[in-house]
């Protein structure tokens, strides 16, 4: 499994709340396991005590988020490495799956956790996975969508990191909303420069009679 996989598990959970729009998904232990997308082996231990505890977990990644996104590195760095050591996993090389043309293994890096329930296996992989994209593109490669009231969370991956939003639908909304306030920027000074020109008549009148 590609290491770049696991940071999604940290995306996933921080987005299954929408704080400014009051929104929670994470309300039953079904939410939970579907968090865990294909990795059903795992879902399966969850329990709905698990419920309370991923709500903690999602609370602090999305902390190490808006340490990112706020500039703050040594922040997000402390507050990720603080889960690391709380949840840690085991790398482990894999040929599980993967095969090449001559049915040979395609060797990768696989995290193996060991946990005591779902929730710690969980918050391992997502910690583990959001360490190696920070390691690997940066700490501004940590983004929260600047569409408001989203604030949903997102890894950038393009080439000269100009990632701004989380999906093409709030940027397609914040490039809406954008152009709708030049044009009404553009309204009023067009009004203000047509109440100054009438003025400046008025007066031109006043002082020719």
């Amino acid at each position: 499994m590609e290491l770049a996989y696991y940071s999604d598990y940290a995306v996933r959970l921080v987005n299954s709340e929408e704080p400014a729009r009051g929104k929670d998904s994470l309300t039953s232990v079904e939410a939970v396991r579907d968090l865990f997308g294909v990795n059903q082996s795992a879902a399966r231990r969850a329990t709905d005590a698990d419920v309370t505890r991923f709500r903690s977990v999602r609370a602090r990644l999305r902390a190490v988020f808006d340490a990112a996104d706020s500039g703050d590195e040594t922040l997000a760095v402390d507050l990720l490495n603080s889960l690391l050591l709380e949840f840690p996993v085991s790398p482990q090389i894999s040929g599980h799956d993967f095969r090449d043309d001559d049915g040979r293994p395609l060797w990768h890096m696989h995290l193996a956790d060991h946990p005591s329930n779902a929730t710690a296996g969980y918050a391992a992989i997502a910690a583990m996975g959001l360490a190696f994209h920070l390691t690997e593109y940066g700490v501004d490669r940590l983004g929260l969508c600047e569409a408001a009231p989203c604030r949903n969370a997102y890894l950038d991956t393009s080439t000269n990191r100009s990632r701004r939003y989380c999906s093409d639908r709030c940027a397609t909304r914040a490039n809406v909303a954008a152009y709708r306030a030049r044009k009404r920027l553009e309204a009023d000074r067009s009004e203000k420069t047509g109440r100054a020109a009438d003025s400046a008549q008025r007066s031109t009148a006043s002082s020719e009679r």
